[in-house]
């Protein structure tokens, strides 16, 4: 089973590291002011069902509680936006635009009354959608990607669900969980095409020089050109000439 792809996929450029590398910094530079001059920004997170609150879906994910949540974040944000940038290079900044919207968005609908700061919301987008876009696209690289992600952060699934943890945000999680899968189904991953199982399905198949295609006319009926028994076309071909023979019949005597 063959597969188009175009030749610019998975080739790695500064980009890779630079954008994770960009995200990180602008949190920790935000989480070393707080510290620094004693502010405190957490007011500008999410708090849901409010007007005031929705300032929060842009704040959000780059606020943090304390040292401890920065960094395990910090960690999540590098591999997982590296991942994307390299596998899904035409897609990143949408995912990632469209993640901060849609699951801020979700969390201020569900979450309780209270600010709902971090980036944790965005690591669950791109958990989900890393994971379900490979399996979706049926493409043994991106599959294999799939389960690195499983395998290191499986374990997060248990983090979407009420009273497991009351001092985390489980409604970010789930809607970042969620819009990573919607996003998985909805953005369109051309560069990867789709498996080739049939030869007028490559983009180069020419109908013309196919030779089942030959048997159907310009109206497109069936048209099949007679067919010739074994042996014919050699018996005529030897038989044909272009002298003019004389035949003389001789009587035999008895």
């Amino acid at each position: 089973m063959k597969r188009i792809i175009q030749d610019h996929q998975f080739k790695f450029t500064y980009s890779v590291i630079i954008l994770p590398m960009l995200f990180v910094l602008s949190i920790w530079l935000v989480f070393w002011y707080e510290t620094k001059f004693h502010e405190n920004f957490h007011h500008l997170g999410i708090y849901p069902r409010e007007t005031f609150g929705l300032k929060g879906i842009l704040y959000s994910p780059f606020l943090h509680g304390d040292f401890k949540h920065l960094m395990n974040n910090s960690i999540s944000i590098f591999v997982l936006l590296a991942f994307l940038r390299y596998f899904y290079r035409s897609q990143t900044f949408i995912v990632v635009v469209f993640g901060i919207l849609f699951s801020g968005l979700g969390t201020w609908l569900l979450g309780r009354p209270s600010y709902h700061i971090g980036a944790s919301g965005l690591i669950y987008v791109l958990v989900s959608f890393i994971f379900f876009k490979g399996i979706f696209t049926k493409y043994f690289r991106l599959m294999a990607v799939s389960f690195i992600v499983v395998m290191f952060y499986g374990g997060a699934v248990w983090f979407m669900f009420p009273e497991v943890d009351n001092s985390i945000s489980w409604e970010g999680h789930l809607s970042g969980f969620v819009t990573g899968l919607a996003m998985a189904l909805v953005i369109r991953t051309p560069q990867f095409g789709k498996p080739i199982l049939y030869n007028w399905e490559h983009p180069n198949f020419k109908p013309e020089e196919d030779p089942f295609i030959r048997n159907f006319d310009e109206s497109g009926n069936f048209n099949p050109p007679p067919k010739i028994k074994e042996g014919e076309n050699e018996i005529k071909n030897y038989f044909t000439s272009s002298m003019k023979v004389i035949y003389e019949f001789l009587k035999s005597k008895n």
